[in-house]
């Protein structure tokens, strides 16, 4: 079959060609750009936390008239309520450890600040690094699940305590398996020192974990999503947090019993049953319900862009395809089968494809460029178009096939009836 007989056809009808070339490269661009933003949103939304998160939950409570953490005297009464509040809830038969902490990842509450390798250099500077602050004691490995893969883990006479404003010395710390790789690169890290936040005081870094994630799931801390840093310090305030592993299959009977046991201890607290108390599974779907959202959203508007797409390549082709009744019959009482009829109309579909898919090529990596630019996106992989350019190459010839069929189908008696 020759091309000459199709392109003279379509100079013809060049409005309708216009039209569907075009709206095939729009939603190429659209499709592509929107399912890279979906592949990433899915990303985001799978990536481990390091934490053993089954049977794990965080209580946040809240002391009513409790001292000032500004005055020395009033950070040692708060220390003892809130050991006072971690016997309590160690003691439940439910449960199998706490431990305090600042935060969880994902909770989007976070103390971050820079390491260095010398003394006195701040995240400016060449060698500071950003990283995420968990303050907690001896029993944050086996509470949150983390996995030692070097040195030792922290023990009571690591920890300390202070007011959650005071600054004092870390003598010691655990580092993720990635922050140490960041400061040390050439060796292990542990035994190594670190300074943090332009301090002159040495942190001695005495374990390594696999993997934490830091609290933040913004876009500004992708830069540094596992350089989390453990430091052995209860931080006293007139606000607490505790993460709390049940034991297994007794989350929910664990939570439902924390209320009573924190109030037997203190009463004068706020302490809501629903807020205060939350498994960490709810905690990941809180912090990533904006992105499965826009994933939805995404998959959505292509999943309409191309069923108009497809709709319109088939309205275009039926009406073609009504015009050319009396021609079509000719064809055929000349000799043309029924698959040649078929094979005409694919291959004037893919030319007009064609084009539309160079087309959608140039607007989807331009639309890539305005979204780099504009909203912190990153360049889209080649794979993404060029699977897109095979979809709609492949949708344009499933959208073709019914009305090119029932072309092929016109008799050749249509050649004797009147045009």
């Amino acid at each position: 079959m020759t091309l000459h007989p199709i392109l003279a056809a379509l100079r013809k009808h060049k409005a309708g060609v216009v039209l569907i070339s075009l709206q095939i490269a729009l939603t190429l661009a659209i499709v592509c750009n929107a399912v890279f933003i979906i592949g990433q949103r899915v990303e985001r939304v799978n990536r481990p936390t390091g934490l053993d998160e089954n049977d794990l939950f965080l209580v946040s409570q809240q002391w009513v008239g409790a001292p000032s953490s500004d005055d020395p005297a009033g950070v040692e009464k708060l220390d003892v309520m809130q050991k006072e509040d971690l016997a309590a809830l160690r003691n439940l038969p439910d449960v199998a450890s706490v431990t305090p902490s600042n935060s969880v990842p994902l909770l989007n509450s976070s103390w971050t600040g820079s390491v260095s390798i010398k003394p006195g250099q701040q995240l400016g500077d060449k060698s500071g690094t950003r990283t995420a602050y968990y303050f907690t004691d001896e029993q944050v490995l086996a509470t949150l699940g983390l996995h030692l893969v070097a040195g030792r883990a922290f023990t009571a006479a690591d920890v300390q305590h202070q007011g959650a404003r005071d600054q004092r010395d870390r003598p010691v710390i655990i580092v993720t398996q990635a922050l140490a790789d960041k400061l040390f690169p050439q060796g292990s890290a542990v035994g190594k020192v670190i300074y943090s936040d332009g301090s002159s005081s040495p942190s001695t870094i005495i374990g390594v974990v696999a993997r934490l994630q830091i609290p933040s799931t913004g876009s500004w801390g992708n830069d540094f999503a596992w350089y989390s840093t453990l430091v052995p310090t209860r931080l006293d305030s007139s606000y607490a947090r505790y993460v709390v592993r049940a034991k297994p299959g007794r989350r929910d009977a664990a939570m439902h019993a924390v209320p009573a046991a924190l109030y037997a201890v203190n009463p004068m607290r706020v302490l809501d049953d629903d807020e205060s108390v939350k498994s960490f599974a709810d905690i990941r779907a809180s912090a990533y319900r904006a992105d499965v959202g826009m994933a939805i959203l995404m998959g959505v508007v292509c999943l309409i862009l191309l069923c108009v797409t497809a709709a319109g390549i088939v309205g275009l082709t039926s009406f073609w395809v009504g015009q050319r009744h009396r021609q079509i019959g000719v064809r055929r009482a000349l000799g043309a089968r029924k698959i040649d009829i078929l094979h005409y109309f694919q291959i004037e579909n893919l030319l007009i494809a064609g084009v539309g898919v160079v087309l959608g090529v140039l607007l989807a990596v331009g639309l890539n460029m305005w979204l780099m630019t504009h909203y912190e996106m990153t360049r889209i992989p080649l794979l993404y178009v060029a699977t897109g350019v095979l979809a709609m190459l492949a949708i344009g010839q499933a959208a073709v096939f019914v009305p090119a069929r029932r072309a092929s189908n016109v008799p050749p008696v249509e050649a004797t009836r009147a045009a």
